[in-house]
């Protein structure tokens, strides 16, 4: 389950980022008429509300755990 939630992270990352790129392409390249730039930031929106949905679910049911940086990359497990 865990490699699930990587991947689907990873994927809505790509959606995210290619929706963000689209719209900067269409906001360059498009008349003022065009509303594509709405529907790409739309898209980007849209993802980036299922991707936070889905990280707070993952956390909730323990398939993700957060971890902290410690100095000198070592955690003897006391704080």
């Amino acid at each position: 389950m865990i490699l699930f939630v990587k991947a689907v992270v990873i994927l809505l990352f790509i959606g995210i980022f290619f929706a963000l790129a689209s719209a900067l392409y269409y906001l360059v390249m498009d008349k003022a008429e065009s509303k594509r730039v709405v529907k790409a930031l739309t898209w980007r929106i849209a993802l980036s509300l299922i991707l936070f949905i889905l990280l707070m679910i993952a956390f909730a049911m323990g398939w993700i755990t957060p971890h902290s940086f410690v100095a000198g990359g070592v955690y003897d497990g006391v704080s």
